[in-house]
């Protein structure tokens, strides 16, 4: 058999320092993440997610007029049809709300007049109702299965205000919108992660935006992608105690076990939303009375990389952070996907400008050589 020309270092390493694409979206350069030229921390502390994701999207910040639009159009499109929410109250909510959130943004094409309209501005389009119904979609969700009324979003409210709103039912405060918007902007994009490529590689074949999200969202699902918030706050509930988190670490080092939340393939010098996250988590666990739930992170934290040089990611710490903030700990992922739809959609846009279908090969270990007999004769 002829030999391929393979990058041999690639070769069952999830395509470990393999170059997929030029971009201009987001770049992890040492522990610093830019956003289109800017750095997380200057934008976490400054901007708001949907100036953030018009920035993603257009590759430069709007002026006001522009940012005060474009709010606008999101907040009218965050409305779900009430056919589609009929059809919504028909699935099963005995399931992941990942597993539920994929269904319902595969439903929503069917609502969607622009769905097979690959056109630069149809895509635009569905952008903005993808983005702006997505956090109304996991908040349903919430409400179908807890038996509680769909609330509406309300006029003049940002994506992270009315996301709060729908999902408790009264009006968060400016501390917990200004916090969760933050958390937003923090997971809005982030290189060329798992579901960033899953977007692309989709994208590529020329398919429609509501599929790319719906591959997106398939693979964040995944408890080694955005599933991993909500293990790291199974693993924080089942140590119970600061005593028990030492004990646990021990256990974990000698064993040899994997510590949700720790470590990225990426930075080797920390995750730069890590760092933020942990000043929140301390903030508002200290504020919700369980101090403790921080105490334990930063004990497994401070360990991990004293003992094995490895430092938390953005999931170890946003869970804390959703937790004190009284979200349930299955809608953890389903808030990652609220936010990175935004990175997604940059993506699928990027890839439509220059696209070629992604066709990688893989390296042969089968048998050869075989010959076809019949069933009575093997």
């Amino acid at each position: 058999m002829a030999e391929v020309n393979i990058y041999e270092g690639a070769l069952d390493k999830g395509l470990e320092g393999v170059v997929a694409c030029t971009t201009a979206i987001s770049f992890i350069v040492g522990n610093t993440l830019i956003y289109r030229g800017y750095t997380i921390e200057d934008l976490s502390a400054n901007s708001t997610f949907e100036e953030v994701t018009f920035l993603l999207w257009n590759n430069r910040l709007p002026n006001k007029s522009e940012l005060e639009s474009f709010k606008a159009d999101l907040n009218k499109n965050m409305t779900l049809d009430a056919g589609f929410i009929s059809v919504l109250k028909t699935l099963p909510t005995n399931v992941h709300p990942m597993a539920w959130l994929r269904t319902a943004v595969s439903l929503l094409s069917h609502w969607d007049s622009d769905s097979n309209d690959n056109s630069p501005e149809a895509n635009q389009r569905k952008a903005v109702r993808l983005t702006a119904k997505m956090g109304s979609l996991v908040t349903a969700f919430e409400a179908i299965r807890n038996k509680r009324e769909i609330l509406n979003p309300k006029a003049g409210q940002s994506i992270a205000w009315n996301f709060m709103y729908m999902l408790k039912g009264s009006e968060p405060d400016a501390e917990t919108v200004k916090l969760f918007d933050t958390c937003l902007i923090l997971h809005a994009d982030h290189e060329l992660n798992c579901s960033a490529f899953a977007t692309r590689v989709t994208t590529s074949s020329l398919s429609d935006m509501h599929s790319a999200m719906v591959s997106a969202i398939g693979a964040l699902k995944g408890p080694l992608h955005g599933g991993a918030n909500e293990q790291v706050m199974v693993m924080l509930a089942k140590i119970g105690t600061m005593e028990k988190a030492q004990q646990f670490v021990k256990d974990a080092l000698a064993a040899k076990e994997k510590v949700m939340g720790i470590g990225h393939r990426v930075y080797k010098d920390g995750d730069p939303r890590a760092a933020i996250l942990r000043k929140f988590s301390q903030q508002l666990t200290q504020k919700i009375g369980k101090p403790e739930l921080y105490e334990m992170s930063a004990l497994i934290d401070d360990t991990m990389q004293k003992e094995k040089g490895l430092m938390p990611n953005v999931d170890f710490y946003s869970a804390t952070v959703y937790h004190a903030m009284g979200i349930p700990t299955d809608i953890f992922t389903p808030i990652f996907a609220v936010s990175r739809i935004s990175g997604w959609i940059a993506h699928c846009m990027e890839q439509y400008e220059k696209n070629r279908i992604y066709r990688p090969r893989g390296k042969w270990q089968g048998k050869e050589g075989l010959t076809w007999k019949p069933a009575d004769a093997r």
